[in-house]
């Protein structure tokens, strides 16, 4: 039976790294996965208002869908310097395609934001906001453990009532392939069960990851989107001031439309972990990476195994959304 990866975390899929930064008065943070060499990637946007850079990068038909690191930010528009950051750091280090002879490489860094400006830190920064330096801090930092909760990309975050966070969980396909995930977990929707206590999740919850609890009756789940009137009442109800962010990933040799396939897929796992999701007022994007060290085949197999890995997908960002919030802090 497929069980989690040795780190139950997306650094399980090999040759991954993923660092954070936390500026602790800013309530904020910056969270980097490193995709060494570069990687096969695609992304989804489902979201009413993403924050997003390099996602038209991504799609199949373009000559570079590829990643050489995926950053995650808080800090909305703000947050998308923190890229600039980690293309700095990454060319410096070697990393990047390389356009004509003696010119630096460059690093392609798809990259997404979440809304966190109106959590009480200090947003003073004037014309200097802090997210270069953060992203530069993130890659500094990457390697294959790294914490979850209230960290980087998810250290100003609130889901639904109750505080978000950055969470992540793997899956051994026990075929050669792992398959893992990392979210940002900033939405509008509810990640509890209407107990205020059970995670929507919870089917897919493993040796009780985000704290082992089931229903304990069954559930009325008629109201289709739960604590409207205090989420509007909190300023919540707007386009663009919630968000889910995360990467997929596995150590297959996808082609860049089989990545756009995969990270479509694991939207589902992202409904399955927030109610409701994809709204107008939330930014969802889920971005999916591929090493290539594993080949599916070219038979009648590729689809099946393709299959599996995008249900496996979806099933780790259910688990990594709810271990985000489980693990979160104020």
């Amino acid at each position: 039976m497929p069980r989690p990866g040795p780190r139950n975390l997306i650094t399980d899929v090999p040759g991954l790294a993923v660092g954070h930064a936390t500026d602790e008065a800013l309530r904020s943070g910056v969270t980097a996965v490193l995709c060494p060499g570069g990687w096969r990637a695609g992304v989804d946007v489902r979201g009413g208002g993403p924050g997003v850079r390099e996602t038209e990068t991504l799609s199949p038909e373009n000559g570079y869908a590829q990643a050489h690191a995926v950053v995650l930010s808080g800090g909305s528009v703000f947050g998308l310097g923190a890229a600039d950051g980690a293309v700095a750091a990454l060319s410096q280090a070697g990393e990047g395609v390389r356009l004509r002879p003696g010119a630096p490489s460059a690093p392609i860094v798809p990259a997404a934001v979440l809304f966190d400006l109106a959590n009480g830190g200090d947003k003073a920064w004037g014309v200097d906001p802090p997210y270069r330096r953060l992203g530069l801090q993130a890659v500094a930092a990457a390697g294959q453990d790294f914490a979850l909760g209230s960290v980087g990309a998810g250290r100003g975050a609130m889901a639904g009532l109750v505080k978000g966070g950055l969470g992540s969980a793997s899956l051994d396909l026990e075929d050669g392939l792992m398959v893992g995930a990392l979210a940002a977990v900033n939405p509008v929707g509810s990640v509890l069960m209407p107990d205020g206590e059970t995670f929507w999740a919870w089917p897919f919850e493993i040796d009780g990851e985000f704290g082992g609890r089931i229903p304990a009756a069954r559930v009325d789940a008629s109201e289709p989107m739960p604590d409207a009137s205090r989420l509007a009442g909190q300023g919540r109800l707007s386009p663009g001031v919630n968000t889910t962010l995360a990467v997929v990933a596995v150590n297959a040799a996808l082609t860049s439309a089989e990545c756009r396939r995969v990270a479509m897929m694991a939207q589902d796992g992202l409904s399955r972990a927030v109610r409701p999701a994809h709204t107008p007022f939330d930014g969802d994007v889920v971005f999916a990476v591929a090493s290539g060290a594993v080949a599916l085949g070219d038979d009648g197999e590729r689809a099946r195994r393709l299959a599996r890995i995008g249900a496996a997908a979806g099933d780790c960002l259910a688990r990594a959304i709810a271990r985000g919030v489980y693990l979160a802090r104020e």
